[in-house]
């Protein structure tokens, strides 16, 4: 299952998106920053992260780096 998620950060609004093909039916908020999204069969298809620099600055760095010589 976890083979079908990609991972997404948008720079300019702070956002990292871990996420699968589907459509969001609901968003649930686990913690402050941090929501989930599910299809209209619950099932995980997403999870956010706001301000996500600041939680995962070096890992956003590293997968930065990686996208940009991709």
């Amino acid at each position: 299952m976890m083979e079908d998620f990609k991972v997404f950060y948008d720079e300019e609004e702070d956002i990292l998106y871990l996420g699968r093909e589907g459509q969001e039916e609901e968003s649930i908020e686990l913690s402050p920053g941090v929501n989930m999204d599910l299809d209209e069969s619950g099932k995980l298809i997403g999870i956010e992260v706001f301000k996500a620099s600041s939680l995962f600055k070096d890992i956003i760095k590293q997968m930065t780096k990686r996208l940009q010589s991709a």
